[in-house]
């Protein structure tokens, strides 16, 4: 029973010598000015952050990195070779020279086990222009508020805090720090893709400023679909590295002896390749840059967006015109044609008008606004490889229009299947289905208007 009373004693005081540490010594305001009202100090006074142009990274999980800048920016040097991520590498270089002193914990500790520096998580070194020597910032353990944590620098004994959220700013790993970029391309000079899926082939090759399709059918690509994919898989990010260097004999492991899909970027003369492979988990799949030997994983994704059909990268507005650009537009109905010619306005301030072709008033605007609107916003729904079956034999609408001052012309025309409405354009395969209720509504505005 007198052990058991001890015991406690022991415990009250100790509680009570932990409870005078938090609240006297370390629960005192942090950041902004401290106790004695003076005002917070930079960690490393004059350092400028374009200055720096060396940085080593120890961080806590054990890996060290290297981090090295030239005219092209940062590189990783150590324990690879490699592109830095710029934001991360700029990053640390800008903490490092905004770093500030939250609050002097011990000018002259005894031990710096108890804050966690006798062997800190997290140590950097860095060089900036005109240094001889590394500078150095060690990082132990949170303080016991959890708004800071423990550090100092160089080889100075004074312990300080800095505010808990630069943690993470200087505990990076290797692969934190390394460009994550898939496979690199100047997108702008892309002008030819070729995807592989599924035991099937597509391509798209630009034509001037448009996209079309090579294969499998031959038609106008969508411009926003075939920049999208270039974009996808210019800004494809790695989420692991599997292996640095990976001989081709053991490809078959990541499925990547027999892709599951692939893409090959033409950029005029020279091409860049992405091979994607077998499931990773994580909803990751094995991936590698054709010329390079590493192996990473990246988004499964990716893959879905490799093994999308033609239709996804077909495009879908059936007329090229704009309403402000248009200058003439006719419409063929149950054997008989209305045309619509638009003449400018005599002076710059007047308004565009238009007139049917053989009537003495002109148009009704709003009621031309938007009948071009409709034409204008419609798209097809879907494609059909065909037009049998399809009304195209005998038409129950066709749409001539003249644009670009003239320069420029289009024709759709319209066939019904029963309540399916479908439309073609010349040169083009197969039909397009697009909704029948837009249709109706086309028909309408321009039986108001032909009256």
């Amino acid at each position: 029973m007198r052990g058991l009373k001890t015991t406690i004693a022991l415990v009250v005081v100790l509680g009570g010598l932990l409870a005078y540490i938090y609240y006297v010594t370390w629960k005192q305001p942090e950041g902004g000015t401290g106790a004695s009202g003076t005002k917070t100090e930079k960690v490393f006074a004059g350092l400028q952050s374009d200055k720096i142009n060396e940085i080593h990274v120890h961080s806590e999980s054990g890996d060290s990195t290297v981090l090295k800048k030239d005219k092209d920016g940062w590189k990783i040097t150590e324990p690879i070779t490699a592109s830095a991520q710029e934001s991360e590498a700029s990053g640390i270089a800008n903490a490092l020279s905004q770093l500030e002193v939250a609050r002097v914990i011990d000018d002259n500790p005894a031990s710096l086990v108890d804050y966690g520096l006798g062997a800190p998580r997290i140590e950097i070194q860095f060089k900036a222009e005109g240094d001889k020597d590394f500078k150095k910032l060690f990082i132990g353990q949170k303080t016991p508020t959890g708004a800071s944590v423990f550090a100092k620098k160089n080889d100075e004994k004074r312990v300080f805090s800095v505010a808990s959220f630069q943690d993470q700013t200087f505990n990076r790993s290797t692969f934190d720090l390394r460009d994550k970029t898939v496979i690199k391309l100047d997108r702008d000079k892309v002008d030819h893709v070729e995807v592989n899926a599924d035991n099937k082939t597509l391509e798209l090759a630009k034509a001037g400023s448009d996209w079309k399709l090579v294969k499998p059918v031959q038609a106008p690509a969508d411009l926003g679909a075939a920049e999208g994919l270039i974009g996808k898989v210019q800004s494809a990010q790695m989420k692991s590295i599997v292996a640095e260097n990976v001989p081709p004999a053991d490809l078959k492991k990541y499925g990547l002896d027999k892709p599951s899909a692939s893409v090959t970027l033409g950029l005029g003369s020279a091409k860049a390749a992405l091979l994607l492979g077998g499931k990773s988990g994580d909803g990751a799949v094995y991936a590698k840059d054709a010329s390079k030997p590493i192996v990473m994983t990246v988004d499964a994704m990716l893959a879905d967006d490799l093994k999308k059909g033609p239709d996804d990268y077909r495009k879908r507005d059936l007329f090229a015109f704009r309403a402000y650009d248009t200058t003439h537009i006719e419409f063929a109905r149950g054997g008989q044609t209305v045309a619509f010619d638009k003449s400018k306005g005599a002076k710059p301030e007047d308004e565009d008008k238009w007139r049917r072709v053989g009537a003495s008033a002109d148009a009704d605007k709003e009621k031309m606004s938007v009948l071009l609107a409709k034409l204008e916003s419609l798209r097809a729904m879907s494609f059909v490889d065909s037009t049998a079956k399809t009304g195209l034999d005998m038409p129950v609408l066709t749409v001539a229009a003249k644009y670009d001052d003239g320069k420029k012309e289009e024709r759709v025309v319209f066939g019904k299947a029963g309540s399916d409405v479908y439309a073609s354009r010349p040169g083009e395969p197969g039909a397009s289905k697009v909704n029948p209720t837009e249709y109706d509504e086309i028909i309408k505005k321009l039986d108001e208007l032909a009256k």
